[in-house]
């Protein structure tokens, strides 16, 4: 049995004031806090893929009147900015373009020139144009919508757990691709045979020449290549 409870050491930073006259409004918004752990734990736990979602998230989408690129989940920027969506995603009031930017960090142990707010910012527009990021209103916090936290989560799993592991066994070695299928050939060099002797006894020759090619250069019906010794 699991059980959850939300507990603050600090009512300021619930926002909802300190007063005793708050008490209803501070239990309902640990309430709230509950409720978004678990369900948050649930999106991970029962994780599903639309239908046709791969195939869209590559093409182009758009947000208001820009046009924003698409997701390629075989570039690990946009992997590591949607597990750390994930993890912001049971966050009460949401999340900031920094505290992504903070999360994709921790994950991957890059620096603040390597992963900057304005990737983290425009890795969200792609995610806000697919719907899997949610900005309310004016607000300048982030929202995961419970069905985009299945989504991802699901997402993450298939390429991290099941396409991930079936690559290096799928990929044969470069040596093995180049070779010519069948049993390598075995080839053999027999020695040749012994250099004609002279057919006439007088010739002033006592070696043979080696062998010459004459090249004919327009080859009709009628010409042929010849091999002749001289």
């Amino acid at each position: 049995m699991l059980r959850v409870e939300a507990i603050t050491q600090n009512t300021r930073d619930l926002k909802c004031g300190r007063v005793l006259d708050r008490r209803g409004d501070i239990c309902a918004r640990l309430v709230a806090m509950v409720d978004r752990f678990c369900t948050g734990l649930d999106c991970v736990d029962v994780a599903f893929i639309p239908d046709g979602l791969l195939d869209r998230l590559p093409t182009g989408s758009q947000l208001g009147a820009s046009r924003v690129g698409g997701i390629d989940l075989n570039q690990p920027r946009i992997r590591h900015a949607l597990a750390a969506g994930l993890a912001l995603a049971v966050s009460p009031a949401g999340f900031s373009v920094g505290e992504l930017t903070d999360k994709v960090r921790s994950i991957t142990g890059q620096g603040d020139h390597d992963y900057t707010v304005r990737h983290g910012a425009y890795d969200l527009r792609k995610l806000r144009a697919k719907g899997r990021i949610d900005k309310p209103g004016r607000s300048r916090r982030y929202h995961v919508p419970d069905h985009a936290a299945r989504t991802i989560a699901g997402i993450l799993t298939l390429r991290g757990h099941v396409i991930a592991p079936s690559l290096p066994a799928s990929e044969a070695p470069a040596s093995d691709a180049n070779q010519p299928p069948g049993h390598p050939s075995t080839a053999t060099t027999n020695s040749s045979a012994s250099p004609c002797r002279n057919s006439s006894p007088i010739s002033p020759w006592t070696h043979p020449p080696p062998h010459s090619q004459q090249i004919v250069d327009t080859v009709t019906p009628s010409t042929q290549l010849l091999l002749s010794g001289v």
